[in-house]
């Protein structure tokens, strides 16, 4: 019997240490994710620039 709760508590123990690299993990790549959608805002702002531009640039060219 004692054996067997020996290697329960051995099991129990190396998932309590899969769990904490699971939520190390998690961690990670949720800053990872944050970090790409903070680098990525400015191309929707550019592209939206872009077409403004080149409206602009139409409008000035059919004026002149």
């Amino acid at each position: 019997m004692a054996q067997a709760v020996g290697r329960i508590e051995s099991k129990i123990d190396g998932i309590l240490d899969e769990t904490k690299d699971i939520r190390t993990d998690l961690g990670d790549h949720e800053q990872r994710l944050r970090t790409l959608e903070r680098a990525r805002w400015p191309l929707p702002t550019l592209g939206a620039l872009t077409g403004v531009a080149g409206a602009v640039v139409g409008v000035l060219a059919l004026i002149r």
